[in-house]
């Protein structure tokens, strides 16, 4: 079942039809498996990768690292909770190293994500400090390569690869 479910991660428009056939299963079988999957949380959704530069939406997005003291009884989960249920937090991930949690945002401006930290994230009890990293472009994002021409020419007028 592995192989499907990175069938699924790659392309999660593929059809049950074409999963059957690509597997050598039934129809029925991969449905099933899919089902499966589905209620007991192992596929946790679909999604489209927009490539937002390409549109003419304005959105900022960030990296934000946050170094936080666990809470005694449940650790890095009541802080993680807390952070992940405002509406501008896409991802929120324990790690290893210099940092506890890394959170992506995304908002309208980048004077939004400052607020964000500065109003929201950074007075939580428990966050000890925090470090913003902006995203300029994505070059690739869920195993997606956003910028596939490097011979586009930037703003600037020099090559992406330069």
């Amino acid at each position: 079942m592995e192989k499907l479910l990175k069938l699924l991660q790659d392309d999660a428009k593929l059809t049950v039809q074409e999963l059957a056939v690509m597997l050598d299963m039934t129809e029925a079988e991969v449905a099933a498996a899919i089902h499966k999957f589905e209620k007991d949380g192992v596929i946790k959704g679909y999604r489209t990768l927009i490539n937002w530069e390409r549109t003419d939406v304005h959105r900022a997005s960030a990296l934000i690292e946050l170094r936080v003291t666990p809470k005694k009884d449940s650790g890095f989960d009541e802080l993680a909770a807390r952070v992940k249920a405002f509406p501008e937090v896409e991802s929120v991930c324990l790690m290893s190293g210099g940092f506890d949690l890394a959170v992506t945002v995304t908002a309208n401006t980048m004077s939004e994500i400052a607020m964000f930290v500065a109003k929201r994230l950074a007075p939580i009890d428990g966050v000890l400090s925090t470090a913003t990293h902006f995203i300029l472009t994505k070059y690739k994002d869920g195993g997606v390569d956003f910028v596939t021409d490097y011979d586009e020419i930037d703003e600037r007028g020099s090559n992406l690869c330069d």
